[in-house]
């Protein structure tokens, strides 16, 4: 049983005195994983940094195998290595899908909205902007989609402020009524609207990883998110405290 395709690597582990098991994300397979013979050694470690592209050339006896990898380098990544807010975003980013992806199982639209992220991060102002929209994009491929067009008790498209934590529905300040404490806020850079700001950016993220982490989370045994994701959420926030002459 053979294939080869490129894919994005999301996480490595040591594997014996001189081997590694990889983690990978392609088009067609999905999140698959293999072993790199030498993939300690000083040529081919370098190459397996999460993040990094590869031409991937997969073989094993048997399909339900591990297998083993032959790796070639495509493209690296380590420009997003160079500064904490995008190496931040990029560990995000593939703990994510290492965390909720079921092994073999094809994935195709959510793994091209993650090359487009990838080559977004750092690039230009609003790339945390497009962070968030593959979160969404990332809920709504899990089956955890946010519908946010119009109110869930009014079923009217205007005022929309807030969402439910329970439906994922959005919901007007009349239509929540005495229940607004308990609602999460509706960012408008969930919706695309307002300026993208970081601040904007944050609270989208407080609604989706209120999804991830309360309604999807629970369906693999409740394990916590990666705290990857965490990492960069708050990165964000302590960079909008020291703008706004915070701690």
């Amino acid at each position: 049983m053979d294939w080869r395709e490129e894919g994005v690597l999301l996480a490595v582990r040591k594997h014996g005195e001189t081997s590694a098991i990889i983690d990978v994300f392609t088009e067609s397979r999905g999140r698959h994983a293999g072993v790199v013979r030498g993939g300690t050694s000083r040529k081919i470690a370098p190459i397996l940094q999460p993040g990094a592209q590869l031409d991937l050339a997969w073989r094993a006896r048997l399909e339900e195998h591990l297998g083993a990898f032959a790796v070639e380098p495509l493209r690296s990544r380590a420009d997003l290595m160079g500064a904490r807010d995008t190496l931040a975003a990029l560990n995000a980013v593939t703990s994510l899908l290492a965390f909720v992806l079921p092994e073999r199982e094809a994935h195709p639209t959510l793994y091209q909205r993650t090359l487009s992220v990838l080559d977004m991060i750092g690039d230009g102002d609003f790339w945390k902007l497009g962070y968030l929209r593959w979160e969404l994009a990332l809920l709504d491929d899990l089956g955890f989609g946010l519908d946010l067009g119009r109110c869930a008790v009014t079923d009217r498209s205007d005022n929309l402020v807030f969402v439910s934590p329970k439906s994922g529905r959005a919901v007007s300040r009349a239509g929540a009524g005495q229940w607004a404490d308990r609602m999460l806020p509706l960012s408008p850079a969930l919706v695309g609207q307002g300026e993208g700001s970081d601040a904007d950016v944050l609270e989208g993220l407080t609604v989706t990883g209120h999804f991830l982490g309360q309604h999807f989370a629970p369906t693999l045994g409740d394990r916590p998110l990666p705290a990857a994701r965490q990492r960069f959420v708050d990165l964000i926030a302590r960079g909008l405290r020291r703008e706004g002459g915070g701690q």
